[in-house]
């Protein structure tokens, strides 16, 4: 099983086995109201250790066939207590040489930079290790910190897409949002 580190000025980003279900369930239990509003409805087995260590399973089963990569973010003072995440899914090579990005971040480590230098890293991971196109972000209309954060990384508006994904129960707009790799 191959693991990833990934190393920024005050973060460690890295792909987690299912010995650290304890520690995923706390950040999602610690974070269930703040992320409620931007997430699928969540069953209550979610908030379980054997659900958190079957999604780490698979996370790292997606990572070695080469379909997705999902960093757990840490800060280099507490390296054992996740603050977020950011994924890359849907990876997809030949022509077209795309992904999506899907990242959460938790309410007490918001405003301090965090999610930028981490989105920073994964970007640069996609396009200069995994020689990837296109980077595509779907974010609802209504979530203005997740549309500030990826304009200002240069992700361009692509359009809206009506009734893209159902978000805690109801089936909501999003706007596709994406960034180039001009140097491919």
């Amino acid at each position: 099983m191959k693991k990833l580190v990934l190393e920024t000025d005050r973060l460690i980003l890295r792909t987690l086995p299912a010995s650290y279900a304890a520690k995923t369930l706390e950040f999602y239990k610690n974070n269930k109201e703040f992320l409620e509003p931007f997430e699928p409805e969540r069953q209550a087995y979610f908030y379980t250790k054997q659900h958190q260590k079957s999604m780490l399973k698979w996370d790292m089963d997606g990572f070695n066939s080469l379909a997705m990569v999902r960093f757990w973010i840490f800060t280099k003072e507490d390296p054992e207590t996740p603050i977020g995440t950011v994924a890359l899914s849907n990876i997809i090579r030949g022509v077209f040489r795309s992904c999506f990005v899907g990242y959460k971040l938790d309410q007490k480590s918001t405003g301090k930079g965090y999610m930028t230098e981490a989105m920073l890293k994964v970007i640069e991971y996609a396009f200069f290790d995994l020689k990837l196109h296109r980077i595509e972000a779907n974010i609802m209309p209504r979530n203005i910190p997740s549309l500030n954060l990826v304009t200002k990384l240069g992700f361009e508006n692509e359009g809206r897409a009506r009734k893209y994904l159902k978000i805690c129960g109801t089936w909501e707009d999003h706007i596709h949002m994406v960034l180039i790799n001009e140097e491919l």
